[in-house]
């Protein structure tokens, strides 16, 4: 997990906006991505479709988040360890309920309380995304656990050959299916102004990070940006389920 950054110093309060769309694509019979808008925790799971019941495994995974105790006590920050235990329990669910059968990626942010300011601690299992959108411009924060990505980090492909690789659909962790996988963990300054994009490689998989960038610049508030960028992965295909959450931040 990165550390934060010293020399930022975070606000102690923030309020969060939310919008989400998602649809099933142009070429899906199902939805399988399933999503969490529960303040302070958002998050997107996709079902992995080769595994049996896709949406079942994305659906157990937020609504285990979802109606947890530590969410549901209002006015109580998670700690980095809450989030490590919650993102457990989802796996526990699933492998409970399908026999280890079914998996769902998981990607999503919550806000933490570390050092007497706030921190967007954003985890990550499989190849969905979590992207920060500020004055710096959009950031991929979020690395995918998948093939491709891999052949990528060995230089053995490009990104652009990436894009269209046959396994670049496989991914390597899930949660409830596999290994036990532990979540990635990013910790970063909540900062006035910030953005927050998460989606599922529907998205991705259909535009790139120049046409995220531009929608993300254009539209402000966060359920117009939603809808239009579920609706510029439709137009451009839609091959897959797309889900996308857009949170934006002020003080």
């Amino acid at each position: 997990m990165n550390p934060p950054d010293a020399s930022t110093t975070p606000p102690l309060h923030i309020v969060l906006a939310c919008g989400y769309a998602s649809d099933r694509g142009s070429h899906r019979e199902l939805n399988e991505d399933s999503l969490l808008s529960s303040d302070p925790m958002f998050a997107v799971a996709d079902g992995m479709g080769g595994h049996e019941a896709g949406e079942v495994a994305s659906g157990i995974c937020v609504q285990t988040l979802g109606k947890h105790p530590l969410l549901a006590a209002k006015g109580r920050l998670l700690t980095i360890s809450d989030v490590c235990n919650l993102v457990n329990d989802a796996d526990a669910a699933i492998r409970t309920a399908t026999g280890s059968r079914s998996g769902t990626t998981l990607s999503g942010v919550v806000l933490v309380e570390d050092g007497g300011g706030l921190f967007w601690l954003i985890f990550n299992v499989g190849d969905s995304r979590t992207y920060l959108f500020n004055g710096d411009g959009l950031e991929q924060i979020t690395v995918d656990h998948s093939e491709v990505q891999e052949l990528m980090q060995m230089g053995v492909i490009t990104a652009q050959e990436a894009a269209e690789h046959p396994r670049r659909s496989v991914i390597t962790k899930a949660l409830g299916t596999g290994s036990k996988a532990a979540p990635d963990l990013i910790l970063l300054p909540a900062q006035d102004g910030d953005r927050i994009l998460i989606c599922s490689d529907g998205l991705t998989g259909e535009i790139n990070d120049e046409q995220i960038h531009r929608i993300m610049s254009t539209l402000p508030h966060p359920q117009h940006a939603a809808d239009s960028l579920v609706q510029v992965a439709l137009d451009t295909g839609g091959q897959d389920n797309v889900t996308v959450m857009v949170i934006n931040a002020s003080v």
